[in-house]
């Protein structure tokens, strides 16, 4: 009988020293802000995801909390590897996945964003470095702002090089075409519901398998871009397009036909 109960005083022993050490371990809350983040914001949780993924092995770069292509194509690495929906994009979904494959995670001071106790000793001007009253490092605030129309600068910057690599050749109703359909396509449950999600779905549009995504987009591009937001949109709500040329899909060939503008055929 004594034994018995030595036996339960253990498990409940092993029970509760279990659950107090749960419960004293960081959530994904803690972790990360309820800011979902895309390519283009900075601040604290960037850093997060950036060290969690460099200690998973998806992430070379530097932790310097500014969301970069080079931390973008890392999350989509993680995403696919981990089953997750390829977006680039660190949802709520994809912050408890990398929280969870992290649990062993200890930033370094430089992941931290520490500086060195003497660092700012010195001469040099500027507010770089500052410390607040308190004696603390002010935080990195987010730099991303969302606009009125509803698309942050980082979208819109996005949408441009898009438009640029699919249809620079195109008269300029054609490149007001190319980013409606992006636009079209992020109101269609069909499709992810943001450009950037939109435009690297695997194998949606050309520019982004050739590369030609990253050429630097000109005024007009932008220009068509507003355009599109704004209002505009040739094709009358489609979510394809293609150029007649050079698809040999059948699947595309059979969609329905709306307008040709330029070179490429729009449809539904």
């Amino acid at each position: 009988m004594k034994l018995f109960w030595r036996k339960m005083l253990l498990v409940m022993g092993a029970f509760l020293c279990t659950s107090s050490a749960s419960m004293m371990l960081p959530s994904p809350a803690a972790a990360f802000s309820e800011r979902v983040l895309e390519v283009g914001m900075t601040g604290k949780d960037v850093r997060e995801m950036q060290g969690r993924l460099k200690f998973l092995g998806f992430y070379y770069g530097k932790v310097d909390g500014a969301f970069g292509w080079s931390s973008y194509w890392a999350l989509r690495n993680f995403q696919y590897e981990f089953g997750l929906p390829v977006d680039g994009v660190l949802g709520p979904d994809t912050k408890v996945k990398l929280y969870n494959a992290t649990t062993q995670y200890r930033p370094t001071a430089e992941e931290l964003g520490v500086a060195p106790q003497n660092q700012n000793r010195g001469g040099g001007g500027g507010t770089a470095g500052a410390a607040t009253p308190g004696g603390q490092q002010a935080a990195a605030q987010p730099t991303t702002v969302r606009r009125s129309t509803g698309f942050s600068d980082n979208d819109i910057r996005l949408m441009a090089n898009a438009v640029y690599g699919e249809s620079r050749g195109e008269p300029y109703e054609g490149q007001v075409a190319v980013a409606s359909v992006i636009l079209n396509r992020t109101r269609n449950p069909n499709f992810p519901n943001t450009p950037s999600g939109v435009i690297f779905e695997p194998l949606a549009f050309t520019a982004v398998a050739d590369g030609q995504i990253w050429l630097t987009p000109n005024e007009r591009a932008k220009k068509a871009v507003r355009d599109a937001i704004n209002g505009w949109d040739p094709t009358d709500g489609c979510i394809y397009y293609f150029n007649p040329d050079t698809a040999t899909s059948a699947w595309i060939w059979s969609r329905p036909q709306v307008k040709r503008i330029g070179k490429h055929i729009f449809c539904r």
